[in-house]
Order: structure tokens, then sequence, then C-alpha cells
């Protein structure tokens, strides 16, 4: 178990694409204490978001996701991952188009990269998709965290366009798939 605040919590870290998204969804579900939007997997220090942008640092925008194994699994986590967002769509998820976007599980220890290439492995078999999965896995690096104007920006920002017309909707969606996982304030 990855921790670095009890041994009671652990870390896991995805990438679908926009991270406003990612940890929206995240944030939503039992167990999970907290999901912060960054960026890893690449070669520059300290990147910012204009930066990340170009396509040029090797990072992919992703969350990373301290949660209490005691409430929620990593394979739920994984589930959710691959529940909301197009696995099989190679450094691109809707408009957003770059390595930046890339579909990346960054595993913490050995346990965590089983499962999430075993979940990965099991998916293409069974066909539940019509094309090959693409998601990255890899070890997790250093996790840089987003510029402040970027974390909780759903719950900040509910009507700004792509708040409104993508994530929204997306939410909606999640929520119906997760009604059983999510916290009581989510439900709704």
């Amino acid at each position: 178990m990855t921790t670095n605040q009890s041994a009671n919590l652990a870390k896991a870290t995805f990438g679908t694409g926009c991270f406003w998204c990612t940890e929206a969804l995240y944030e939503s579900l039992d167990g999970v204490i907290g999901a912060v939007s960054g960026y890893e997997g690449g070669q520059k220090p300290n990147p910012t978001y204009k930066e990340v942008c170009t396509g040029t640092t090797g990072h992919a925008e992703c969350v990373e996701v301290t949660y209490d194994p005691a409430k929620i699994t990593y394979q739920e986590l994984l589930e959710a991952f691959f529940r909301s967002h197009d696995p099989t769509s190679l450094n691109r998820q809707g408009e957003d188009v770059g390595t930046q976007y890339r579909s990346v599980i960054f595993y913490h220890n050995d346990e965590q990269k089983q499962l999430a290439e075993t979940a990965k492995a099991e998916l293409d078999k069974a066909g539940a998709y019509n094309r090959p999965i693409v998601t990255e896995i890899s070890p997790a690096e250093t996790f840089y965290e987003a510029e402040a104007y970027h974390q909780t920006y759903f719950a900040n920002n509910p009507n700004q366009g792509y708040c409104a017309f993508v994530i929204a909707p997306k939410m909606d969606k999640f929520k119906k798939v997760f009604k059983e996982k999510l916290k009581q304030e989510t439900v709704n």
C-alpha cells in the first residue's frame, strides 16, 4: 500500500483526458478522500498547464486519488476509470487531442500494476469495446499538482460552458452506473 498520509489510506493515479472530468467523477465516490488534478509521466519538472497543453512535456493530465481501501477497492476505482472514458482512443478524448490527454494508469505498487493489467486484458478479451484498449500502464513518478484554479473546477464552475455541456452529462451517466458507490451528498 502506498500512502503519504496514513497507513489506512492509499493513492491511485489516473488519466482519462481532461482532469476536470476525472477529478469530479472520483470526488463523488464514497471512500475517496480527495482527488487532485495534476500532471505526471513527462520529462519537465514543475510543468505549467500552458506547457502541458503544448504536448511537448510528455506529461498527461491526470488525477491523484487518495482513498480508503476499507471503503472502496482499487478494482472499483479501475472500474470507474474504464467506464468513464474511451480507453480505445489513442492520445485523444473527445475534442482534446495530444499525448497530454492519453488514457493512462500510473500504478503505485506491484499489486496495482497487476490489477490494472488484468482488468485491461479481461476487458479486451470480453470484447467490452469495439477496438483494443490502448490505456498506458506505467509506474507512478513525480506527480505535479496543477494550478489552484484547476482544483475542484467542476464544483466551482458548474455553469461554465465545458462544465455544463461536457462534464455535467458525464457526471449524470456516471451517477447512474455507480449509484451504490456515491457519497451521500452526490446521490441527488
